[in-house]
């Protein structure tokens, strides 16, 4: 796919990968989903917990494909890049479901655990729940950065299940949580870096006055990188035996070759903490299903460019549009 990668081509100031990176974060856009009709749902995917989703159903839908967003780290349903491609695929067809994580968008009440990057359970239960009782038959899993992991772990796990899976479409997905924590803890990255522990020790604080006594918080202020916060909680309280066991098993790289359904994958070679080596494995590259398209810019879930041919400068968005009307 070198000839669609080349067609993201981005002016000289955003070939920067920190500032295509935040480009779009604070570029204006309307993110209102106007005109949507909108239902909010929970997912029961495990006892005592659940996820918030938040429905856009098409006038029929269970003649409609259906499209599940999710989140990277320390992201929401609300997240801008959410509602963004949120209004643009219904407006193609899709049924569309923006799910925060556990914990997530203001949910930490609905389960006692944290979140964390081998969740993949929880998608699929979701999948199923929509099949079952929605009569719902194609299914896509869209996800983002930490989300894009979990959806590719997901359909990988699922393998040649016969299930509502139709596909999945990732942007920069964090296949390999060894690497990718290594990389943000870089100096390079200390913008990234020190944006997600403050958030994760926030929201650990919340989650603790919910559910107190479930989290030990005395060693909490001396943390100051991810893989200790990872190691001292998400990994304990996922049921890992430290941080490396849960960076290791987490990871998609382990299922990519069994994932059976039609599948694109996003990412920019000079992203700063999602390395393009994790994508260059001939399993990754030779797969049969998977469809990997990786510009030489791009950042981090950026890919921000000038606007052309009556489309807007979310090039990302616009080509899992393409993959999923094609295949639908």
């Amino acid at each position: 796919m070198d000839e669609l990668a080349a067609s993201f081509q981005p002016p000289l100031p955003l070939q920067n990968a920190h500032l295509m990176t935040l480009m779009p974060r604070y570029w204006p856009r309307d993110t209102s989903l106007p005109g949507l009709p909108q239902e909010e749902r929970l997912f029961s995917v495990e006892p005592h917990t659940q996820l918030k989703g938040y429905c856009h159903w098409q006038i029929d839908r269970t003649s409609s494909p259906t499209a599940i967003l999710v989140h990277g780290l320390e992201g929401c349903s609300e997240s801008r890049y959410m509602r963004g491609i949120a209004a643009k695929a219904y407006r193609v067809g899709f049924n569309i479901i923006r799910m925060n994580q556990r914990t997530c968008g203001g949910t930490e009440h609905l389960s006692p655990t944290l979140y964390n990057s081998g969740l993949s359970g929880d998608y699929r239960a979701i999948v199923d729940e929509l099949a079952s009782r929605d009569g719902l038959d194609r299914i896509w899993l869209v996800g983002y950065s930490m989300g894009g992991n979990l959806v590719l772990k997901a359909a990988g796990e699922l393998g040649q299940t016969q299930s509502a899976l139709a596909g999945v479409a990732v942007v920069c997905p964090n296949i390999n949580p060894t690497v990718c924590a290594r990389a943000l803890e870089e100096p390079r990255n200390w913008m990234y870096h020190r944006h997600f522990v403050t958030r994760l020790k926030s929201r650990l604080r919340r989650k603790a006055a919910l559910f107190p006594g479930q989290w030990d918080l005395s060693m909490l202020d001396q943390i100051t990188t991810i893989s200790e916060f990872d190691d001292r909680y998400t990994a304990r309280d996922g049921g890992y035996r430290d941080g490396a066991d849960y960076y290791n098993r987490a990871g998609a790289r382990h299922v990519l070759d069994t994932i059976a359904v039609p599948t694109l994958i996003i990412t920019a070679q000079d992203d700063p903490f999602i390395p393009y080596s994790m994508f260059t494995e001939a399993k990754l590259q030779r797969h049969s299903q998977i469809v990997l398209v990786a510009p030489r810019y791009g950042g981090h879930c950026g890919f921000f460019h000038r606007s052309r041919n009556g489309e807007d400068s979310y090039w990302a968005e616009n080509r899992i549009l393409d993959f999923l009307r094609e295949r639908t």
